[in-house]
């Protein structure tokens, strides 16, 4: 929403603050001397659009009334306004605060089909527990064997084929336990390593198994299996997050938070709340980012690590914004909060062992700070995020070949930002010759905003023109 310049709203409350925000910008245009056509050369716009924004048929982009309330020198009424405007707009849409519906239906069981057809070629489990950051919910980090792959999947297909009549009532034995850990950790690896969507339907129709055992009245299933059920119902919504499933991501997102809360497990808290801001980012919703990303803070009060993710999710809620002063603060408080994080921090958050706070950090700051740039159009900005996103890309551990495109990515489009076509080329290159992009993805809307970037430049050399056709073949 914030960054869209579309019509009004037909809502006469929403209408009537757009039109108010359109008076106080002719009124400070006026003050300001200048005509509507130098205000509009002035920030990039045609004279009709900012006629447009004075007559509130037409919504600002927060980081345009930034811009305004600079040009005109307003002193923060113009980005007040554009601000009370769009939580107007967003009390009208979605009544209350912005947070998802927490008794609704979850995404509906995937159809069936064996379980060796749907892994991955050539899986291999792990031979014991912890792996890949999962630790077994009996037994924590002190080490569990697992099952051999005949066993678990058998073990599997028991678990899943319970049903409301089933008798006598199962008991859910440690085996079971540690099979499904470790499939779920073959899952996330196998999707880093090769994006495969297979890893969404073993993970969701083993999250609707957990659904029906839980549900039973008999035993205390539901307690025994919350965390399990909370590392499962997160990895669900990261899954869908990443292949651009948002409305289904949110949902199973929610579902991980209820059961972390119940377990009593941070680390996974965490986790959800960092894919929720992330979530609300990508649909345009900042203020619902910064809250998320608040609420990280919150639910892990006094951990280092956690202060460092709260921190970067509210930094890319304001990034987006394009307010530097708040961004750049919330970036060196994950800076300074990443120094001062320890290994004990693994036995909350167990997932740091796969990607490092370092890296988290690096590679947030580098998104954050592309944003800006973006938003602002300081080239400064974009060359700090290039130094970011490589970082990121060095601290990668072998093997995490979705997450190395995401960056490089990243990378490319800072070099954009930073009017530099050419590195943008030869970094994003690699990417399009190696991976098979997929437009709903995090990375093809990575390469979507990189293409956009390109796109205003174009009309350079045949290659780079060439390559700006390649990015329009595999983002639309």
């Amino acid at each position: 929403m914030s960054g869209t310049m579309g019509p009004a709203p037909a809502d006469a409350r929403t209408a009537e603050v757009w039109r108010s925000f359109g008076a106080r910008l002719r009124r400070w245009r006026r003050r300001a001397g200048l005509t509507q056509a130098q205000v509009g050369a002035r920030v990039g716009y045609d004279h009709t659009a900012i006629s447009k924004l004075e007559h509130g048929s037409r919504r600002t982009p927060l980081p345009l009334a930034r811009r305004l309330d600079e040009l005109l020198g307003a002193a923060g009424e113009l980005l007040a306004a554009c601000e009370a405007a769009e939580a107007q707009e967003r009390a009208q849409d979605t009544p209350g605060a912005p947070a998802p519906v927490r008794s609704g239906p979850l995404p509906g069981e995937p159809a069936g089909g064996a379980l060796p057809a749907m892994l991955p070629p050539g899986t291999v489990l792990p031979a014991s527990l912890p792996a890949y950051g999962l630790v077994c919910p009996v037994h924590g980090r002190d080490g569990c064997s697992v099952p051999v792959l005949t066993d678990v999947i058998a073990l599997h297909a028991a678990f899943c084929a319970l049903g409301p009549d089933t008798q006598p009532r199962p008991a859910l034995d440690h085996d079971t336990v540690h099979a499904l850990t470790a499939l779920l950790a073959v899952c996330l690896r196998a999707d880093e390593e090769r994006a495969w969507p297979g890893a969404t339907a073993v993970v969701e129709r083993t999250l609707h198994a957990m659904l029906r055992w839980m549900a039973l009245p008999t035993a205390s299933y539901q307690t025994q299996l919350a965390p399990l059920a909370a590392e499962y119902a997160q990895s669900a919504g990261c899954l869908r997050l990443l292949w651009g499933r948002n409305g289904t991501a949110m949902a199973w997102l929610d579902r991980s938070l209820l059961w972390a809360a119940m377990a009593g497990h941070v680390g996974t808290q965490v986790a959800a709340l960092s894919d929720m801001s992330t979530l609300a980012r990508l649909e345009g919703d900042g203020p619902s980012a910064l809250a998320y990303g608040g609420a990280i803070g919150q639910a892990a009060e006094g951990r280092h690590w956690a202060g460092a993710m709260s921190d970067l999710y509210q930094a890319r809620g304001h990034a987006v914004r394009g307010d530097a002063a708040r961004t750049l603060r919330h970036i060196d408080r994950a800076w300074s909060q990443m120094d001062r994080a320890g290994e004990s921090d693994e036995t909350e958050a167990p997932w740091l062992s796969v990607a490092s706070v370092r890296l988290r950090v690096e590679s947030g700051a580098a998104g954050a700070l592309r944003d800006l740039a973006a938003a602002t159009g300081e080239r400064r900005f974009a060359l700090r995020a290039v130094g970011a996103a490589r970082t990121a890309v060095g601290l990668l551990p072998p093997g995490m070949h979705s997450a190395r495109m995401l960056f490089l990515a990243r990378m490319a489009d800072a070099h954009a930002c930073a009017g530099d076509p050419e590195a943008a080329q030869a970094v994003a290159g690699p990417v399009l010759d190696t991976t098979e992009v997929i437009p709903a993805t995090l990375l093809g809307q990575e390469l979507r905003g990189l293409h956009t970037r390109l796109l205003s430049r174009a009309g350079g050399t045949p290659d780079s023109d060439d390559f700006v056709s390649r990015l329009a073949a595999v983002v639309r």
